[in-house]
């Protein structure tokens, strides 16, 4: 079974048209199939919409959040009440295209866990979005070691089981290829089409590069340190130590052979410095390591609030 799972935020004029799309696209594979429309808390005639489409089709779920948590916690809501054994997400403005979704599927039946769309020829603003998604790739793709021309488009297919046990927060549902390559899977790029958009507004701009970045060396962190944090902290908080002890020693080497009182150095505050340092960081790394303890024992919890689940 195939579940396509798609945010929507006030795309009134794009949603009926994009069902038409995905209903002759999916039809045509074969394969059993719904569609799960998560409607991202909008404030346009987004919901009316949504309702009647799954009053008259039982394939449709829709998913009504009580405000807008953004396009994350939207896709996570989505994956979540899948039924698929394909999960294919992508976004609700139009601008992707259905009809490569067998792209991608074909991808996945020559054995990868992701197919993973590449807009190779994008129909937005050179300055406002393409210069800075380059920019943001080649950054994304050295501080992961994933080699992505596209980690920003939405049109990705999944096998169910890459994905199932993920939890996402921030930005972070671009980086799913990321974690699916860390935990071994395979991960294919798929060149899939780009139209411009005809109606409503994007919510995207050079304000969301930073949160993706932070996001990224968060992602990077609990990958690397996650499962005892401690020893990063505590690490560093041992280097301090050492940088004590030895301005520590250097201090009295000036004291009793260089001729030079312990006022007439900074070596005195930096030892005292490097010592607090080092205390700090085992307190942190003791605080960050009941904390993550406390993050990994309740990931059942969700990000969010789900107000109405229709079929």
């Amino acid at each position: 079974m195939i579940s396509v799972c798609i945010p929507i935020y006030n795309e009134q004029d794009n949603i009926m048209s994009l069902y038409d799309k995905l209903i002759s696209t999916l039809g045509e594979i074969g394969d059993p199939f719904e569609i799960i429309m998560v409607n991202d808390g909008s404030s346009d005639r987004s919901e009316e919409i949504l309702d009647a489409m799954a009053k008259n089709d039982d394939k449709v779920k829709v998913i009504h959040f009580a405000c807008n948590y953004g396009q994350t916690s939207a896709m996570m809501a989505g994956i979540s009440h899948a039924s698929g054994d394909i999960i294919v997400s992508m976004d609700g403005d139009n601008q992707n295209d259905p009809a490569d979704i067998p792209l991608l599927l074909n991808k996945l039946n020559e054995g990868f866990d992701v197919a993973s769309g590449w807009r190779k020829v994008r129909r937005d603003g050179v300055f406002s979005r393409i210069f800075p998604s380059v920019i943001a790739n080649w950054i994304i793709s050295m501080i992961s070691g994933v080699k992505l021309h596209d980690y920003g488009c939405s049109l990705k297919a999944y096998r169910k089981e890459v994905i199932k046990e993920l939890r996402l927060y921030g930005e972070m549902h671009r980086f799913i290829p990321i974690y699916a390559s860390w935990l071994g899977g395979k991960v294919a790029e798929v060149v899939v089409r780009h139209h411009p958009r005809e109606f409503g507004a994007s919510s995207y701009g050079l304000s969301r590069a930073w949160p993706v970045i932070l996001d990224l060396i968060l992602l990077r962190f609990f990958d690397k340190h996650s499962k005892s944090p401690f020893h990063l902290f505590g690490g560093f908080g041992l280097f301090s130590f050492l940088l004590s002890f030895m301005t520590f020693l250097a201090m009295v080497y000036y004291k009793y052979w260089g001729s030079k009182s312990f006022s007439d150095t900074p070596l005195p505050i930096l030892t005292v410095f490097f010592l607090l340092v080092g205390f700090m960081a085992i307190f942190m790394g003791f605080m960050a390591e009941i904390l993550m303890r406390t993050y990994y024992e309740s990931q059942g919890r969700s990000p969010y609030l789900i107000r109405k689940i229709i079929n």
